[in-house]
């Protein structure tokens, strides 16, 4: 493939599963026993709060129950070691890869360790509960959700995104089911502007034909060894 320049890399729940962490659908059409439309998107928060809250304090709680696997060290370690421009970009809300070592990524769909007040509009880093409507750390108002974007809703730093996507020489896929826009999109983006693409995943995806190259299996054993490659030149 050569030696890259510039990379930008797209996460999903692929590689948090090798950890335990629930992908986020399953063939049934539910997100850990919950429909999706009742936990993940607005019209589900406004119809039953409680219900939502109690669901993402027990995600949250759940955190503490998993590690990194080699996967989020691998990207940890290429971070340290690659001498080029490197955007790590994950669909995860969890914290994995930030306890695997990383330093800079950039959470698109938001971070279970974050709260979004619905009053003022502040992100507060969030290590409790919301279930007991706790005041927000900035207004004071009892109105904090979960800092996560929900179906419907903007991902965070599109612009920035998209930006690396039209710079990077290489654009590789870990984990993803390539069924989430506006992410399953961002492969067509990088071949647009002249990437490399590579996926990397237990199984094809969804869009695996717009990728030069896919490799199949672990995420935990794939990853340090195209990690490997990279930095080996």
């Amino acid at each position: 493939m050569g030696q890259p320049s510039s990379i930008v890399i797209l996460t999903g729940a692929g590689i948090s599963a090798e950890s335990g962490i629930d992908t986020f659908r399953s063939a049934g059409g539910l997100w850990e026993q919950h429909r999706v439309e009742d936990v993940a998107t607005p019209e589900g928060f406004a119809r039953n709060p409680n219900l939502v809250l109690n669901f993402y304090d027990m995600r949250r709680a759940a955190l503490a129950n998993v590690a990194p696997n080699p996967a989020h060290e691998a990207l940890a370690r290429l971070e340290r070691e690659f001498r080029g421009d490197l955007l790590l970009v994950t669909q995860n809300v969890d914290d994995l890869h930030e306890r695997g070592g990383s330093a800079r990524v950039l959470h698109m769909h938001g971070e279970l360790k974050s709260a979004l007040c619905t009053s003022c509009e502040m992100r507060s880093p969030w290590l409790g509960t919301m279930i007991e409507r706790p005041a927000c750390p900035v207004c004071r108002a009892p109105t904090l959700r979960p800092d996560v974007v929900w179906f419907g809703e903007m991902p965070y730093e599109m612009g920035r995104i998209y930006q690396a996507l039209e710079a990077c020489d290489l654009f590789v896929s870990i984990g993803t089911s390539g069924a989430v826009y506006p992410a399953a999109g961002f492969v067509q983006e990088a071949r647009a502007n002249g990437a490399r693409t590579l996926e990397l995943n237990l199984e094809r995806s969804e869009g695996s034909r717009f990728f030069h190259e896919t490799r199949l299996g672990a995420a935990s054993v794939l990853v340090p060894e195209w990690v490997e490659e990279v930095l080996a030149g």
